[in-house]
């Protein structure tokens, strides 16, 4: 992290082409990832909206300092870990745009 353009391109237009796909078979899918900024969010919404799907934004308001302590303690255990410096995790944590209700759905959790 962070990935080289390219490569986050191949990986977004996958992603788009397989929810699409399972939304429109019937199947429930849920989007694990960050969505950290606003027009994200909007542009998943707009791509879903044409299949009559209104997603839901579940938002784990975790402080900063929790965020940035978890990212420090990782131990890199699992296959799927990665390591963030302090710096690019503060900067990734800084420039979240939190979601608010007026953008659709949203449950806020208080881990």
């Amino acid at each position: 992290m962070p990935l080289a353009p390219e490569v986050r391109e191949e990986i977004e237009t996958e992603l788009r082409h397989r929810l699409v796909e399972l939304v429109a078979a019937g199947t429930d899918v849920v989007l694990d990832r960050s969505f950290w900024s606003r027009s994200s969010r909007a542009e998943y919404r707009q791509l879903l909206r044409p299949l009559g799907i209104e997603p839901e934004t579940i938002y784990l308001a975790t402080p900063r300092d929790v965020a940035l302590r978890r990212m420090r303690d990782r131990a890199l255990a699992h296959g799927d870990d990665f390591r963030l410096s302090e710096d690019r995790a503060a900067e990734y944590f800084d420039h979240f745009e939190p979601p608010t209700a007026d953008e659709g759905p949203l449950s806020v959790v208080h881990p």
